[in-house]
């Protein structure tokens, strides 16, 4: 086989699988659409869910200097199964912070429906807040299952999905609202 075939052949698998890869995040995505409308979401269990998130585990599993390190410093058989392993735990993250992403939107849009102005303005707050994270989710995951089949290829970092789930925590928190729950109540 000549190497320009071969290449093209490589390109050919490549880009089957992404295709492979975006129809299988769509049935994700058409499954937790059709089950969250049909669920009631426990709110308290989702503020709990929320504040339980390990913001700096999160954020150095989509880190890329992190993978360049791992990289230059593990043979590429190893990088590989490493790669893997964070791109799992990395889609577990993204996937608890849609969960909460979503249930936060419902908090927020039941916000919006107070009679006092301050509630409704920062319910609509966290329900914008809450839109975004969940947008950030749902780029992430087809970008985290194309690093778990094809751990070779350079990801990019997404610290926008971080960044966005800490503003809105921050949001969340501010309104002091769920302070009851306790972070002591996290399962480690």
């Amino acid at each position: 086989m000549e190497h320009g075939t071969w290449t093209f052949a490589q390109g050919l698998i490549a880009a089957w699988t992404l295709v492979a890869v975006a129809f299988f995040a769509l049935a994700i995505l058409v499954y937790v659409a059709i089950r969250n409308r049909t669920r009631r979401v426990d709110l308290e269990k989702a503020v709990q869910a929320f504040r339980c998130l390990d913001i700096v585990a999160f954020r150095n599993l989509l880190d890329s200097a992190e993978e360049a390190f791992l990289r230059e410093n593990l043979s590429p058989k190893k990088f590989r199964e490493i790669k893997r392993q964070r791109a799992w735990a990395a889609l577990i993250y993204v996937w608890e912070a849609g969960r909460a992403a979503t249930a936060l939107a419902k908090i927020g849009q039941a916000a919006q429906r107070s009679s006092d102005p301050k509630i409704a303005a920062s319910g609509a707050q966290v329900a914008e807040n809450a839109f975004r994270l969940r947008l950030q989710t749902l780029r992430a995951c087809p970008h985290l299952l194309t690093e778990i089949l094809l751990p070779d290829l350079h990801g990019r970092s997404l610290p926008t999905l971080v960044d966005q789930y800490e503003r809105a925590a921050e949001t969340l928190f501010r309104l002091g609202r769920f302070s009851s729950i306790e972070r002591s109540s996290c399962n480690p």
